[in-house]
């Protein structure tokens, strides 16, 4: 990972860690809707992938009320090149996760979730277009790996070896 000075303007705009953390945010959330145990590390890796790239995040958006497994079945495009993405994104998320904690904006449970602290980060979903998509195709992504329930199943469903 690049220091920030040195990074491509593109990749400051794209990849902004705190931009990033409230992504991630929106989805632990959305996990805690369904499971109030927290969401599993390994599975909050997956956010940023589908969040962050435009065609998913249509996908996903426009099929809100269809779990996602169903989605993917239906949308195969959404597995092309998934795994490089989540690949690529990892040190982004690795570093919001960072911006995340040391804001104290979560807590990781004895065993090994990630748990929201109320009252750290606005409830209001505002910014661009773009930013508030991200952030509730978020939320939804979040809900739907709660009710998946079985990361094996997600990481499978995606193309990715768990």
């Amino acid at each position: 990972m690049k220091r920030w000075d040195q990074r491509p303007f593109e990749v400051k705009n794209l990849f902004n860690p705190a931009f990033c953390g409230l992504v991630l945010f929106r989805a632990l959330q959305g996990y805690e809707e369904e499971n109030p145990d927290g969401m599993p590390f390994s599975l909050a890796l997956l956010v940023l992938p589908l969040c962050l790239q435009k065609d998913s995040r249509e996908v996903i958006a426009g099929s809100s009320r269809s779990y996602l497994l169903k989605i993917v079945e239906k949308n195969p495009q959404l597995l092309v090149g998934f795994a490089d993405r989540a690949r690529d994104l990892l040190p982004f998320a690795l570093e919001a996760f960072g911006v995340l904690m040391e804001r104290g904006c979560f807590v990781v449970s004895q065993d090994g979730r990630l748990k929201t602290v109320p009252k750290r980060v606005r409830k209001s979903v505002t910014g661009t277009n773009e930013s508030i998509s991200c952030q509730r195709v978020a939320r939804i992504v979040g809900k739907e790996f709660a009710r998946i329930a079985d990361r094996v199943t997600v990481y499978t469903t995606f193309g990715i070896r768990p």
